[in-house]
């Protein structure tokens, strides 16, 4: 009896590692998912020496976003900005740029959703902090109308302005997985569904004469 309970045993030992992979490899299979992120408006404004752009992104969350968020779970989108002058002796040069961090999180003990936003990109952005600002939402989709428009937000100043010169703006958003906690890291990233990037660009025309 003793023999075949030691035999069981050692099955057990042989067959748990593949087991546990197997499991493993089913929970964490790549999801296929056509998420895209379109902009249904792109501007790009100059007064003086100041550039402003407005955006307005148009997407869906995918499911497994959304049951991130109603688990508890925050999201983290990062945005980013840069206008650059172009040379055609070098790479173009960066003369100004912009960037915010935001996280969309629910409270369940509410039932509200809340945005909070902070300047710059992680580890400087920090989002945690008591005087991050923030705002507060009674649905989801009340709090998407605000994460996915961006209206005249300014991305900084010509300060080295040449008249004679080509400039353009860049935009960048992305769902930033590398803010989600660690753990969950592990199980998102080979998912597509946690792929949500939107890149625009613009030319920057030259002020009219007279515009200020």
């Amino acid at each position: 009896m003793a023999c075949w309970k030691s035999a069981r045993v050692r099955a057990c030992a042989c067959w748990w590692p593949g087991l546990l992979g197997l499991v493993l490899a089913l929970l964490f299979l790549p999801v296929r998912a056509d998420t895209a992120v379109e902009a249904a408006q792109f501007r790009v404004d100059r007064a003086g020496e100041d550039v402003a752009l407005s955006v307005q992104l148009r997407f869906e969350l995918p499911p497994a976003v959304e049951d991130a968020l109603l688990k508890g779970i925050p999201v983290y989108f990062a945005v980013e900005a840069d206008v650059l002058r172009e040379r055609w002796y070098w790479t173009d040069k960066k003369v100004a740029s912009a960037a915010r961090n935001i996280r969309l999180a629910y409270q369940p003990l509410t039932g509200q959703w809340r945005l909070n936003v902070a300047s710059g990109l992680p580890p400087a952005a920090d989002l945690v902090a008591a005087n991050a600002p923030s705002q507060t939402f009674a649905s989801l989709a009340e709090a998407l109308v605000t994460l996915k428009q961006f209206a005249r937000w300014r991305v900084g100043s010509l300060s080295d302005n040449d008249p004679t010169s080509k400039y353009r703006v860049e935009f960048r958003f992305w769902l930033d997985t590398n803010q989600l906690p660690r753990p969950f890291q592990i199980g998102v990233m080979s998912q597509n569904e946690w792929t949500l990037v939107a890149n625009l660009r613009a030319a920057l025309t030259p002020e009219k004469s007279g515009e200020r």
